[in-house]
C-alpha cells in the first residue's frame, strides 16, 4: 500500500473545491483562499486531516457541481498563511485520485462528497520503466529547450529513474495542454496508457521546441559572428 493510500485510510468523505484546473498526484499547487465558504472549509480541514478534493470544472460549465462519477485529486494542505482579514495563502500537493460516488448533505456552504480512492492498476514493471525512461528523455529535451529560450541557466533535475506512475503524473502536470486533455490523463487507470499518450504528445512538439531554441541562440549571436539573422 502506498503512502498516499495510508493517508486516506478511513476517509470516505471529502469537502470539494471545484476549480478550472487539473491537479495530479505529487504536483504542488499554491492557492489563495478568499471566498467565505472556502475559508470555512480550510478551517474545518485544518482541524482534521488537511485534505480536500480538487475537481476540475470549466468556467463555462452550466452545472456548477461536478457530477457523480467525476474523477478528481485529493489535495493535502502542507502550509497555510492566514492574513488578518481572513484570507489565506496555502500550499497544497496532489495526493491521490478519487471518484465522486454521491453528495452528502452538510450544514456548510461548500460541497461535501462521498468518494472512493484509487491508484493505477498493477502492470509489468520492466515495460513501464522502459516507457518512463523514453518519456523522461523527451521531456528533458523540451525542458532544456525552454530554458534556452528563457535564458535560464539553472540545472535540470535528473528524472530518468523516477518511478513510472509518479513520472507520468509529474510530466502530465508540467506539459502544456488544455485542461480537458489533462483531465483525460488524470482519469486513466493505466500507467502504460498514460505514458504512451504522453510519449505521443511530447514527440509531436519536441522538434518545434528545439528549433525555437536554435533560432533563439542564433538571434542572440547576431552582430557577434559577422552574420545577420533576420526575421520577416
Amino acid at each position: 500500500m502506498s503512502e498516499a493510500n495510508d493517508k486516506v485510510i478511513g476517509v470516505s468523505e471529502l469537502p470539494l473545491f471545484p476549480l478550472p484546473l487539473v491537479l495530479f498526484p505529487g504536483a504542488p499547487l499554491p492557492l489563495h483562499i478568499f471566498e467565505p465558504r472556502y475559508r470555512q472549509m480550510l478551517d474545518d480541514i485544518r482541524a482534521t486531516n488537511n485534505l480536500f478534493g480538487l475537481s476540475y470544472l470549466d468556467d463555462s460549465a452550466e452545472n456548477e457541481i461536478p457530477p457523480a462519477g467525476h474523477i478528481g485529486c485529493a489535495a493535502e494542505v502542507t502550509e497555510a498563511q492566514t492574513m488578518p482579514d481572513g484570507r489565506s495563502n496555502i500550499l497544497t500537493v496532489g495526493l491521490i485520485r478519487y471518484r465522486i460516488e454521491k453528495y452528502v448533505e452538510r450544514e456548510r456552504e461548500y460541497l461535501t462528497a462521498q468518494v472512493s480512492f484509487f491508484e493505477d492498476e498493477p502492470e509489468d514493471n520492466e515495460a513501464l520503466r522502459a516507457s518512463a525512461q523514453e518519456v523522461a528523455a523527451t521531456f528533458t529535451r523540451i525542458a532544456r529547450s525552454v530554458r534556452k529560450i528563457n535564458d535560464e541557466r539553472t540545472n535540470l533535475p535528473d528524472i530518468s529513474d523516477t518511478e513510472p506512475q509518479r513520472l507520468s503524473f509529474l510530466v502530465a502536470a508540467a506539459v502544456e495542454l488544455d485542461m480537458n486533455a489533462k483531465q483525460a490523463l488524470l482519469e486513466l487507470r493505466s500507467t502504460a496508457r498514460r505514458l504512451e499518450r504522453l510519449r505521443e504528445i511530447l514527440t509531436l512538439v519536441v522538434g518545434n521546441y528545439e528549433e525555437r531554441a536554435r533560432i533563439h541562440d542564433l538571434a542572440k549571436g547576431n552582430g557577434h559572428s559577422g552574420k545577420k539573422f533576420e526575421m520577416e
